[in-house]
């Protein structure tokens, strides 16, 4: 007992780190400017896959690449989650290094109704009252916010549904963490490398450029850990999520944009008209409603599992195996 309640504690900073983590990247990339987000991009997803290949070398976790090899429906989703996911760190840091922080805490806050949305519209999955009442909120709040910006939420919007639809495949696809990551940055990697020559090639990489002048090799530097604090946080995702409920890591999750937004106003001094102040009020409303739905379902699972079961009779055991019987 006291084993896995220590297991669960370290689950918990695990998780705890990876949110966090995620929670602090606004003030990452914008240190790799002068950089466009077009090379910020390419320079991260090349060295995420030399990153994680060095962490599967420690872990020595090949097994599991024949096997995949031999299924081209998973791999196909795969190859589709990594576009996907592209184009989600591609908005991401356009987003951050734009001045836009609080917009795209504002996609992550939305993410867990959009997913649930999903859960609607593609797997066909039955919403209890209060996860319709959450979601009817959050529509609400886009259209408030859409009032606050004067125009819709693209960025927060385009997030929210890249990540929807990148956990779906991952769903789909059932793989780990580390290897998914791994098979995708392997797909990516080629167009990575591709665009970062084309870019060397009309003199807009930043990329090497070391001599006077230039950015210098901290800049390099910092392109390369780019790989590496993409991948740090996921590592930490997947020891927490083998030591803790997901009902915990639910909640974790908004870390992350709490984070965001709060580095947002407080560093970044991004500006908040009444308007964006309600439509943000509506969207934590929506995911309290949730939080708390979630919470409720959860305790009545554990009253139903903690339940005595009632002694059968000898007479009502072998009343299948009579039916079984008389039906051959």
């Amino acid at each position: 007992m006291e084993g896995s309640q220590q297991e669960a504690g370290r689950g918990f900073w695990f998780g705890f780190a990876a949110y966090g983590i995620w929670g602090l990247f606004p003030l990452f990339w914008p240190l790799l400017e002068p950089g466009r987000a077009d090379d910020i991009l390419a320079n991260r997803m090349t060295w995420s896959l030399v990153a994680v290949v060095l962490m599967l070398l420690v872990q020595r976790k090949w097994a599991w690449i024949r096997p995949l090899f031999a299924q081209p429906r998973r791999l196909a989703l795969l190859a589709t989650a990594a576009v996907v996911i592209s184009v989600n760190w591609g908005v991401y840091i356009w987003g951050v290094n734009s001045g836009h922080v609080v917009e795209t805490s504002l996609g992550y806050f939305i993410n867990p109704l959009v997913t649930i949305a999903f859960g609607v519209l593609v797997l066909h999955e039955r919403l209890r009252p209060a996860q319709w009442a959450a979601v009817g909120i959050g529509a609400a709040a886009v259209a408030v916010l859409t009032v606050g910006y004067g125009r819709l939420p693209w960025i927060a919007l385009t997030l929210a549904l890249s990540f929807a639809t990148y956990g779906l495949l991952k769903k789909k696809v059932g793989l780990g963490g580390l290897e998914s990551f791994a098979v995708e940055s392997a797909v990516m990697f080629p167009f990575a490398v591709g665009y970062l020559v084309y870019l060397a090639v009309r003199g807009q990489g930043t990329f090497g450029h070391t001599e006077a002048g230039s950015y210098g090799w901290g800049h390099s530097g910092l392109l390369m850990l780019s790989g590496l604090i993409t991948a740090i946080p996921l590592l930490c995702f997947g020891a927490a999520a083998v030591r803790v409920p997901l009902t915990t890591l639910g909640l974790l999750q908004y870390l992350a944009p709490v984070f965001q937004f709060l580095i947002g106003i407080a560093v970044f001094h991004e500006s908040m008209p009444p308007a964006r102040w309600a439509g943000f009020a509506l969207v934590w409303a929506a995911l309290a409603v949730l939080s708390y739905d979630a919470l409720r379902q959860l305790r009545q699972t554990r009253v139903r599992a903690d339940r005595p079961v009632p002694p059968v009779s000898t007479e009502e055991a072998a009343a299948p195996a009579v039916a079984q019987r008389l039906r051959q």
